[in-house]
């Protein structure tokens, strides 16, 4: 597998991930200083199926290829997915969350149709370097889309988006002028921005080292082989992360936490 160093690769889902979420553009502008960019990203997150074709470690491989370890993994049982997060050698660079849908635990209906659309993707496209932010390799029409979204908003949004990053984090620990989560989800509340409040504005605590939010996902135009929609695309995550009795920061992730933040992206 050919591939750019890690930073090229970022600046590349970036970039994907910013063409179907315009108010990222605003997330920086509002919690950013003038003088520089000093936005950093914790994590983020990309989804998947279980076929082997696409599984998790297909997508993994990208970033094993520039410097990234396997660090943990996680169950979500009520939505059917498994999970890994990776981390780089140098911990400035961004952590990476990948998930995939137990394709198995659905109906023959659902199967079906995931099969059909990962039938589709070549073998080859897999491996390209830009598999990750490539988006969908298939095509699917509206019809199919709600019916998948009755099953799973995981199944559906995948479908409908393909391989790019779902959302990207701002690491609050990082942030000059905010101290805490609250003042960050205030802010963005005083500027209208929608959040996901499921399971509370503040997913986890400073007991379990991890505290989360979320805005709502932007709502943006998908091309389906019949019709254009408007459907929820990306959304931006915010973080802040607590120091364990070694002293040193919590790097994992919290599943009870990643189950709420999942919605992010649900049809509303």
């Amino acid at each position: 597998m050919h591939t750019t160093n890690v930073d090229t690769l970022f600046a590349n889902l970036w970039a994907d991930y910013l063409a179907v979420t315009p108010s990222a553009k605003k997330v920086h502008e509002l919690l950013g200083s003038t003088q520089q960019d000093d936005v950093i990203n914790d994590h983020i997150a990309l989804r998947t199926f279980n076929i082997e074709k696409v599984a998790l470690e297909k997508l993994a491989a990208h970033f094993k290829a520039v410097g990234y370890t396997e660090c943990g993994e996680y169950h979500f049982e009520a939505k059917n997915l498994y999970a890994k997060h990776f981390e780089h050698t140098d911990p400035t660079k961004p952590k990476v969350f990948i998930s995939e849908l137990l394709v198995e635990k659905f109906s023959d209906e659902l199967q079906k149709v995931i099969h059909d659309i990962v039938d589709q993707v070549d073998e080859s496209s897999v491996t390209a370097e830009n598999f990750i932010y490539s988006g969908t390799h298939w095509s699917i029409d509206s019809e199919t889309y709600k019916m998948l979204l009755k099953e799973s908003e995981y199944a559906a949004w995948t479908a409908a988006w393909g391989y790019r990053a779902n959302h990207f984090t701002v690491s609050i620990n990082y942030l000059a002028g905010f101290e805490t989560i609250e003042a960050v989800n205030q802010k963005l509340i005083d500027a209208n921005f929608e959040m996901n409040t499921t399971g509370g504005l503040v997913k986890g605590s400073p007991e379990v080292l991890l505290e989360q939010s979320s805005t709502l996902a932007d709502n943006f135009h998908v091309k389906f082989s019949d019709c254009e929609m408007l459907i929820p695309s990306c959304f931006y995550e915010f973080a802040l992360r607590y120091n364990k009795p070694d002293g040193e920061i919590y790097t994992g992730f919290v599943a009870a936490s990643a189950d709420k933040i999942f919605e992010s992206t649900n049809v509303r």
